[in-house]
């Protein structure tokens, strides 16, 4: 674990955000249960490079290798990473497309673009905060198609009320985004109204790239006294630049996902991302082993969140780590 980060609590939500109230199939992890002596030819296709993303990959790619799916002996895997560039999804997506058992899609994008060109591979996605929104499924508990998987949708009510309860004297609150990313518009405009309920002004800034964060940040500083950051790829990928403003400008920033928060920000209560991609792979072992049918398996949300405390920034900004806690 990084030492300037301190994971504080971890509790079970399994009951309580799982956003489909149908139970797993019981698929268990471990050699035993690799029934086939037949190759698996497994593609992916993730979006950009950075700590959700990898961590989401590793934790499903983990539970194949457990079951006796072994890359180089039983598991061919085709891995491709866009860089964030639209025109390689497109191409990435086709070279996929028809040469697989099975596809994982990791980000919004990179699930859209190859549901437009196979509709007939079993894909399953993870990372994705919406798939209804994104005519990925035709809802949560039936997807329809030959697309489900799992979403970081999470408790963004949660992540407001640490945030206020960090920034105790606020009366703006800032939201930045890269506009362009369906995830983190439905995010933000949550946790606007869920601010704005509380008697907060809501100051917005969203970029277009990574190049935008720097100046929409110090736009942002004089005008507010706490930051929410959605789990946006963009954000994601220039914590550090979040980071360097934010401590010069004494501001608590509350992120969605663990690694913003390691990477620079203050606190969140969100997705453990390597457990989400378990969740994935689990769903993967139910197609390659018992043949289940993508159209007729809920999409699944994150078992477990994580209450995680950046110790170095709290310090920082002069907060007790150990102040910093779930409001009841």
């Amino acid at each position: 674990m990084n030492k300037s980060w301190l994971i504080k609590a971890s509790l079970s939500v399994a009951t309580a955000l799982t956003l489909v109230g149908c139970a797993e199939g019981e698929t268990g992890t471990g050699s035993s249960n690799n029934n086939s002596e037949e190759e698996v030819n497994l593609g992916i296709l993730q979006l950009m490079d950075h700590e959700s993303l990898n961590a989401s990959r590793e934790g499903f790619l983990d539970v194949l290798e457990e079951a006796g799916y072994v890359e180089g002996e039983n598991l061919n895997v085709d891995y491709q990473n866009a860089q964030l560039d639209q025109s390689n999804l497109q191409t990435m997506s086709e070279r996929l497309s028809g040469n697989n058992d099975l596809i994982l899609a990791i980000a919004t994008p990179a699930a859209v673009s190859l549901a437009n060109v196979d509709q007939e591979t079993p894909i399953l996605f993870t990372a994705i905060t919406d798939p209804v929104d994104a005519d990925l499924v035709a809802s949560l508990d039936a997807p329809g198609g030959n697309l489900s998987g799992t979403t970081d949708a999470g408790p963004i009510k949660e992540q407001v009320d640490l945030l206020m309860s960090v920034a105790k004297d606020a009366t703006h609150i800032g939201i930045i985004y890269n506009s362009s990313e369906p995830n983190s518009v439905i995010q933000g405009d949550e946790a606007t109204e869920l601010l704005e309920a509380a008697g907060m002004e809501v100051v917005l800034k969203t970029v277009s790239s990574t190049n935008e964060v720097q100046q929409a940040m110090e736009s942002l500083a004089g005008d507010v006294q706490g930051i929410y950051i959605p789990t946006d790829n963009t954000l994601a990928s220039t914590m550090g630049t979040v980071k360097q403003v934010a401590e010069a400008n004494q501001l608590p920033v509350v992120a969605a996902s663990a690694d913003q928060v390691e990477a620079g920000g203050l606190a969140t209560y969100g997705i453990d991302y390597y457990e989400l991609g378990r969740q994935t792979g689990e769903m993967a072992l139910e197609i390659i082993e018992d043949g289940a049918d993508p159209a007729t398996m809920p999409v699944q949300s994150s078992k477990a969140l994580n209450l995680v405390v950046n110790e170095e920034v709290a310090e920082s900004l002069g907060i007790d780590p150990e102040t910093i806690t779930l409001p009841e």
